[in-house]
C-alpha cells in the first residue's frame, strides 16, 4: 500500500474522518482525563508538526499518531510520570520559552560574552530546549491492522521528532491486552513473555520488536475521575456501593467512593525507549 505522511493540521478536510477512526474502540472513560483535557488545546496548537496521518492516494486515512517534545536527561528517575505528565511537561516547557532547535543555533550568543557569561547563558538556554519526543498515541484503522502500519507510524513520528531536533524517543505504552488482567500489577504483566521470549502483550511486543527497550512502569500515567453517575454512564452498569470495580476496557479497577460521589481510575503504562 502506497502511503504518504501528512501533518494533521495541514488537512482539515480529513479531520472528521480522523475523529471516526481514532475514537473507534476506545472505552468512554478514556475521553475523560482531566489533565489531558487541560493541556490538549495547547498541545495541538504548539506541536502540530508532531501530529501525523498516513494517507493513501484516495485520501483515506490508514493510520496516525502524535507526540510532544520534552526535556529528559535519559535516566529513569527523570522520566515523566506518564502520559498526563508528559503533556504537562511539554506545555509548561513551551510556556517557559522552550522550543525545538533544529537550526543548531542554541548557545550562539557572540564572542563578546566574557568571564563565563557565554557558558552560563548556554546552560540556561539548554535547560529550556526539549530534546526528547514522547510518542503519546499511535493507531491503525481497524481493517488495516496486522500489515505493519503501526511500526510505520512510530517510525514516521520518530523521524519527525529528529527533524525538530529531538534526538531521543520514548513512549508510555498502554498494553492492549492488560484490560483482560486488571488485577495483575503492571510490572508483573509487562514481564510476561511468550515461549519465544518476546513480550506477551502484542503492543509491547511490537515496540520491543522494533528495538525499543523497556524502562519501567509509569504507575500514574493516566487518571480519569468523575461522579458516580458519570461512571455508571461511562461503564453502562450500576455501581451501588463504595469499593473497587473491574470495568471493561480499564487496565486496573475503578475505585468508587459513594460518600464523596467520586470514582477514579488510575491507569499505569509501560515506558519504552526507541532512540
Amino acid at each position: 500500500m502506497e502511503l504518504r505522511p501528512l501533518v494533521f493540521d495541514d488537512r482539515p478536510d480529513l479531520h472528521a474522518q480522523a475523529d471516526g477512526i481514532f475514537s473507534a474502540g476506545w472505552p468512554e472513560f478514556a475521553f475523560h482525563d482531566a489533565v489531558a483535557d487541560r493541556y490538549m488545546e495547547r498541545v495541538r496548537s504548539w506541536f502540530a508538526g508532531l501530529n501525523l496521518l498516513l494517507v493513501d492516494g484516495r485520501d483515506r486515512i490508514a493510520a496516525g499518531g502524535w507526540g510532544v517534545p520534552v526535556r529528559w536527561d535519559g535516566t529513569a528517575r527523570d522520566l515523566p510520570g506518564g502520559y498526563d505528565d508528559a503533556l504537562a511537561r511539554a506545555v509548561e516547557l513551551r510556556e517557559r520559552g522552550g522550543a525545538p532547535d533544529p537550526s543548531g543555533t542554541l548557545g550562539r550568543h557572540g564572542a563578546q560574552d566574557r568571564h563565563g557569561a557565554q557558558d552560563a547563558r548556554r546552560a540556561r538556554d539548554a535547560r529550556r530546549v526539549p530534546d526528547t519526543l514522547v510518542i503519546a498515541a499511535a493507531q491503525v484503522r481497524d481493517d488495516l491492522r496486522g500489515q505493519g502500519l503501526a511500526a510505520r507510524v512510530l517510525t514516521e513520528l520518530a523521524d519527525a521528532g529528529a527533524r525538530a531536533g529531538l534526538s531521543r524517543v520514548i513512549a508510555p505504552v498502554r498494553p492492549t491486552l492488560k484490560a483482560r488482567y486488571p488485577l495483575t500489577p503492571m510490572a508483573e504483566y509487562a514481564a510476561w513473555t511468550r515461549a519465544d521470549g518476546t513480550p506477551f502483550d502484542p503492543w509491547l511486543r511490537l515496540h520491543v520488536g522494533m528495538g525499543a527497550r523497556v524502562l519501567g512502569v509509569a504507575e500514574r500515567s493516566m487518571v480519569m475521575t468523575g461522579t458516580v453517575a458519570e461512571w455508571e454512564r461511562w461503564t453502562g452498569f450500576a455501581l451501588p456501593a463504595s469499593g473497587s470495580y473491574v470495568v471493561p476496557g480499564a487496565l486496573t479497577p475503578v475505585v468508587i467512593d459513594r460518600a464523596a460521589d467520586r470514582g477514579e481510575l488510575v491507569e499505569p503504562n509501560v515506558w519504552v525507549r526507541h532512540r
